[in-house]
């Protein structure tokens, strides 16, 4: 398996500005595997009730991405309500974790020798237990939340030590910081300051999701800033962190991770994949575009990047 995808599965009640759908298909697992999927063969590892749609299942079947690693069980989905008053933050109305509560993540025997995987936002124990189960993998990478941050920070920053890449927002970076200071920071609010801090742990780079304001990489020699693409109508915004992870993993395993000036590479096709994400609820959008799409998008618009480096064909 080229990417190993462990995340959230879930059934989304969401409303925005541009209107609202219930029962609709989400969770890091499912969004990041599709946008990967568009440029790598993908797996993923997650848990689902009884309750969860057959037809969902089926699509992820006829885009190649394999569910040997996602288990079925008695009970119901994991399940998430929320509101958007504008399209850069959710309000959360509710949450039912359902059998996500007693997920425990097993890769299956042909994901362990996997050189690729990508841990979504799950509690940072999860991850670590996901951690010891690969054999040698060439790059982790893993995404978080306020909530681990606030909650499980000795056990996060176990997880930051052993992954390559992490993935986090503006807001929690800066969390993240005050936590390894203790609060005691000079330096709160100031992005860099606290990606430099954070530099002390993770093996690689760390990149900064900043919606509307587009992407930031930041490594031990240099930083890299990609801005958003400019999508007209935003409808929602749910899955579009992830939908860029996705599509950031599946760009390395296609490019490889040792090709010079992947990361940009990397995060132009992230970055492009998440634009379709939220020209709709869920990922229909996300779904139904091509590769094709993708690069002809960003050759296209996105003027302030040399879209010819994007072409996949060393």
């Amino acid at each position: 398996m080229d990417l190993v995808i462990v995340g959230s599965v879930a059934i989304d009640d969401v409303e925005t500005p541009a209107g609202r759908r219930e029962i609709s298909m989400g969770g890091s697992a499912i969004y990041a595997s599709l946008a990967a999927s568009k440029i790598a063969k993908t797996g993923i590892v997650g848990i689902i009730g009884e309750d969860y749609p057959e037809e969902t299942l089926s699509l992820l079947k006829e885009k190649n991405i394999d569910l040997k690693g996602l288990e079925k069980v008695s009970g119901k989905t994991f399940r998430w309500k929320g509101r958007y008053d504008n399209h850069s933050r959710a309000e959360t109305l509710d949450t039912q974790l359902n059998v996500f509560a007693d997920f425990s993540p097993k890769l299956p025997e042909d994901y362990i020798n996997t050189k690729y995987l990508f841990l979504g936002n799950i509690h940072p124990q999860l991850q670590l237990d996901v951690i010891k189960q690969a054999r040698n993998p060439e790059i982790i990478a893993a995404d978080t939340m306020n909530y681990w941050i606030e909650n499980t920070p000795e056990l996060l920053l176990e997880v930051i030590k052993k992954v390559n890449i992490l993935f986090i927002n503006e807001d929690e970076i800066v969390a993240l910081e005050r936590q390894c200071y203790k609060g005691k920071s000079l330096y709160i609010n100031h992005l860099e300051s606290a990606s430099r801090t954070l530099l002390r742990y993770v093996k690689n780079c760390i990149i900064i999701k900043r919606g509307s304001q587009g992407s930031q990489l930041v490594d031990r020699y240099t930083t890299i800033n990609i801005p958003a693409y400019n999508v007209e109508n935003i409808v929602d915004t749910t899955g579009a962190g992830d939908a860029y992870a996705g599509g950031f993993m599946g760009s390395l395993v296609k490019g490889g991770h040792k090709h010079p000036d992947i990361e940009r590479h990397a995060m132009i096709f992230g970055t492009l994949t998440a634009s379709f994400n939220i020209e709709s609820f869920s990922f229909d959008r996300l779904a139904e575009v091509t590769f094709d799409d993708i690069q002809n998008r960003g050759s296209g618009e996105l003027k302030v990047i040399d879209v010819s480096t994007l072409r996949y064909d060393w």
